[in-house]
């Protein structure tokens, strides 16, 4: 593999320079210090390894795993800045072995003047096993300080070999707070203004990437330079190809649209289901909050109608949690359309309330000796257990045992009327056979 890096000798690159005044905004605002840096607070944190590292100038190799725009690259420039090193750049969707080359031999060259490289190779999962190993050599004797980035899980995408000698780093989706912070100091920056309202239309669609969010609020200035009037609502609409939503997830709107989704799924009307869900995840709702939503749905309004609507209700929250936004929209619609078309039923919730109401207003009575435990020493002395009828040695696997405490043998909470007719059905059978009413 060694023969990978050989190549002529090639001019050392210099770090990047400081961005220009006709750069693109984005390129503009990229923070050059750890002061300027927005978000990953998790990561950045006094005393944190990735902070010392910067801080130190002594870097060490990493990945950064996290979603577009949430300053990887950023976070690679500021290790070559701070470590006054030079900084090299490639995509591992367009580099091939040339280039890696061609990168390895100007490393060379800095190190025999006594100067490190940073290396940063974007979309490092799109190496394949070769390309990866390849990398090996240059990362254990330290001729280049690795930083690859990903937005996929290193762990699945990343050769564990490599994995080995770098440390991963999570970084996480900028808030929407982090991001109207970033808008106004970019404001400040071009020496404009906007209405809070644009700020907070961009910071909230922006999924947590501030690049787009800039790319946005700088497309939004060039058309009311050119039109000559103020950034309006229908401008930041058109930069970011999104209508603005009134949602505001920690307010009325939060509750009057999933007030509206229950009813609706309640009211087995899957069109309106869908429109009220599909408002919340453009609102920027949390489809954790979405899908214990629907866990409770299809117990408390679909109940043993349709025992399977809890199996999907659950699948589809285990499916949020594994593959989150945007592909998990498809897990909550499918459970949603489930549940609003599922038979209904509120006996669960109603047999449990009236159970609860008769603990609430009695107290618990003790159960009947024969049901009590025998299981520690001594017990059946006290008569516990004693008398247990094992129903599995009756016809039909039913006793007629009495299984409610004394005095409380008249009290019945299930009654699964029209809405379960199987287990009505079933239950007559069993009440028959029990002698009970």
């Amino acid at each position: 593999m060694g023969s990978l890096f050989d190549l002529p000798e090639e001019q050392p690159v210099t770090p990047a320079q400081p961005a220009a005044a006709d750069q693109p905004l984005a390129a503009r605002m990229r923070p050059r210090t750890l002061e300027q840096f927005v978000g990953q607070t998790h990561l950045l944190g006094n005393s944190s390894a990735l902070r010392t590292a910067i801080q130190s100038g002594e870097p060490h190799s990493m990945i950064l795993y996290g979603p577009p725009g949430t300053g990887k690259t950023t976070l690679a420039r500021m290790l070559a800045e701070y470590a006054d090193a030079a900084f090299e750049e490639l995509s591992a969707v367009e580099a091939g072995r040339a280039q890696v080359r061609e990168v390895m031999e100007r490393a060379r060259e800095r190190r025999r003047s006594g100067r490190h490289t940073i290396f940063f190779l974007d979309e490092i999962h799109r190496f394949n096993k070769a390309q990866q190993d390849a990398l090996l050599p240059a990362v254990e004797e330290g001729l280049v300080v690795l930083v690859g980035a990903t937005t996929e899980n290193p762990y699945f995408e990343v050769n564990s070999a490599l994995i080995s000698r770098a440390q991963v780093y999570e970084l996480q989706e900028l808030t929407a707070e982090d991001i109207a912070g970033l808008l106004r100091r970019a404001l400040e920056e071009v020496g404009s203004s906007v209405s809070d309202e644009v700020i907070e239309f961009i910071s909230s669609r922006s999924a947590g990437d501030a690049r787009s969010s800039l790319n946005a609020l700088e497309l939004a200035l060039d058309t009311a330079t050119r039109t000559g009037q103020p950034v309006t609502l229908a401008d930041a609409e058109d930069a970011m190809q999104r209508k603005a939503l009134r949602y505001d997830k920690a307010g009325d709107q939060h509750y009057d649209y999933i007030s509206a989704f229950i009813k609706s799924v309640r009211g087995s009307d899957p069109d309106a289901a869908l429109y009220y869900l599909a408002a919340m995840v453009e609102g920027g709702e949390d489809p954790r909050y979405l899908a214990r939503r629907i866990i409770v749905l299809a117990s408390e309004d679909v109940g043993n109608a349709d025992p399977q609507a809890l199996v999907v209700a659950v699948a589809a929250s285990q499916a949020v949690e594994h593959v989150g936004l945007p592909e998990c929209t498809y897990a909550l619609s499918q459970a949603t359309i489930y549940l609003a078309m599922a038979p209904k039923s509120n006996v669960a919730g109603t047999a449990f309330g009236a159970a609860r109401r008769e603990i609430q207003d009695h107290g618990a009575k003790i159960p009947p000796s024969p049901l009590r435990t025998a299981a520690y020493a001594a017990a059946k002395k006290l008569g516990r257990g004693v008398g247990y009828d094992y129903p599995h040695d009756h016809p039909g696997h039913i006793n007629d045992q009495e299984h409610l405490p004394e005095g409380r043998e008249h009290l019945r909470f299930f009654d699964p009327g029209d809405a379960e007719p199987e287990l009505a059905e079933r239950l007559k059978r069993i009440r028959d056979a029990r002698g009970r009413d």
